[in-house]
Order: C-alpha cells, then structure tokens, then sequence
C-alpha cells in the first residue's frame, strides 16, 4: 500500500447522497465480483480495476480516479482515503462475523468509512432494520457504494445462479483457508429492474453519506433524535493518527447504549503512522471504551479485529 500523507488534518463537508430512482444504469457494462465466505451469503461487488480503465468516463467532481491513477497510489490525505479498493481487513471481519452467526435483526447499522460497503450490505441482507453507509469521498459512494448496494438487492437473482450452474461468465472459484471466494471475470450483472424505493426495497433501509468524520457528526446531529446505532463496523481505518480525535468522537456520539464497535486494522500503516497499538493507547487515555481483541493474525503484517463498547460505570 503506497501512500502519500500530510500532516494537516482534513475537513470536507458532509452530504448526503440519495440513490437514484431508477439505478438500472448504475450497472451499465458493470464488472463484478462474488465473495463468499462460509454460511455467509454471497456478496457482489464492482470489480476495482474497471475505475482505473474507465476513469474518464465516470462523474467524478472530486478528481480522485484522476489523482490516484497519476499518483499511482492508494491514498492521498485530505483528497482520497482508499475507498475504492477493499483491503484485506474486510475480509477478516467478515470471517469473524460468520463464526459468530450474527444476523443483524432488527438492529440499526452503521458501516463508517464504508468504501465497497461489503460489511453494512451483509448487515442489510441478514436483516438490521436501517443501515447507513459513510465515506470521505463523494465519487465512492456514487459510484461505488451506492452501486454495491443496488447490485446485491437485485430480486432477479435467479437468473445469475442459473449462469452459475451452468459454469457461464467465465467466472472461478478460488478457495483458501476453507473460505471459497468467486470471482466473476467480465461477466455482467443479470438485467435489474428500476428500484422501487418503496417501504418494501431493501434501499428504503439504507442511506449514504460522504464528508470527514467530524462533519458527519456535524450532519447527523442536525436530526432530532441523533441516529444511534446498535453495530458499527470501521475496517481499515485507523491508519492515520490526525483521524483518531474525529474518529473516537463519531464513534462516542453515534454508538447506542449497549453497542458494538467492530474495528478491523492492521498493526501497522506504514507510512502514515497509524496502527492497533497507536489507537488503543488513544482510546485507553479518552476512558470512554474498553477494548477487546476478537481475532489476531499472526502471518506476514498482523492484522487484527477488536471490539470496541462503553465502559461500564464504577458504581454498576
């Protein structure tokens, strides 16, 4: 992972996006992607390499597939935060998730710092009532997340599995560790209706937001009551010690009582300084938090997933 970091903490202003009413050409000559792990269900999303060849072709007021591409990195502060590739720490989490057999129901769900939007979407398909997707970046949530979501809530799922069966599309499956991954090469997404945005779509059960944490907050706390949510989930997140003031506070604002934070990370960002270590250390001076490791990996760059939950007051 390259990146090219500065020091001086970013502030962009937050907005929210509203799907379109008709997404049908969200998935115009799209190229996707099929994970699976375990008893997961299958999460779809638009393949990253696709940007680069198609940068200008795509809505981007934000510049970044431009940048990134000249730059020939993976993050730039304060311009891109990396959403449009998903790291390996998602993938880690969304291990965790599937031995843990948790379905969501009936539970508010936050994926901060969403990029693809793989965790906030298994929450959507395993039942959590609302479900909101935020990243810095405008163009991601456009043209990424929004998309995302768009192509795992289509009803037509019946023709893609007969294609399935019938071994069409060019796609392979990969498996390691006992975790088979499905990778569709070229083959496009099967014909999808015009959302209907009723109270019965699953997209009636989402919304996207872009800008800096600190803005978000900003955005949110303008609605009365303020959203709280029962899970977040932040995965690759912390590589940035500027972030971790907007992040903590995001986090103590938005998290109900009784919540989980479900943080996934490397040790270390090489870099940019961040890091597991760096973060606890902060969370642990604020006293706002306790944390718990969930999972640790020890091969090549550990990674980790922790969670994160109030501290229980003294008198309790």
């Amino acid at each position: 992972m390259e990146h090219v970091a500065k020091p001086a903490e970013p502030v962009k202003e937050a907005k929210e996006h509203l799907p379109p009413s008709d997404t049908h050409f969200l998935l115009r000559d799209a190229v996707t992607e099929t994970v699976t792990i375990g008893t997961l269900p299958p999460l779809r999303f638009l393949n990253e390499t696709v940007f680069e060849r198609t940068a200008s072709e795509r809505e981007d007021g934000e510049k970044i597939l431009s940048r990134t591409a000249e730059q020939r990195s993976d993050l730039i502060s304060g311009l891109y935060e990396g959403g449009l590739k998903v790291w390996e720490c998602t993938y880690d989490l969304l291990e965790r998730l599937e031995e843990a057999g948790e379905t969501f129901r009936g539970k508010a769900v936050l994926d901060l710092g969403c990029g693809a939007g793989l965790l906030g979407i298994l929450a959507l398909q395993r039942g959590a009532t609302q479900i909101h997707f935020q990243d810095y970046n405008s163009t991601v949530i456009e043209q990424l997340t929004v998309p995302n979501v768009t192509l795992n809530c289509q009803e037509d799922d019946e023709v893609d599995s007969e294609e399935d069966k019938e071994g069409s599309g060019g796609g392979k499956v990969q498996e390691e560790d006992g975790c088979k991954e499905k990778i569709k090469d070229g083959s496009p997404p099967p014909k999808i209706r015009a959302a209907d945005l009723s109270q019965h779509h699953p997209l009636a059960r989402c919304r996207f937001f872009s800008g800096d944490w600190s803005t978000f907050l900003a955005f949110l706390k303008k609605e009365d009551p303020l959203p709280k949510y029962d899970i977040i989930f932040t995965s690759e997140t912390i590589y940035n010690p500027a972030y971790y003031p907007a992040l903590h506070e995001a986090l103590h604002q938005l998290l109900a009582p009784g919540g989980l934070v479900y943080l996934a990370t490397k040790s270390h960002y090489f870099g940019v300084g961040g890091g597991l270590h760096l973060f606890e250390t902060f969370v642990e001076q604020r006293g706002i938090f306790s944390v718990d490791h969930l999972w640790d990996g020890d091969e090549g760059l550990q990674r980790h997933v922790v969670v994160l939950r109030f501290r229980k007051s003294k008198g309790l």
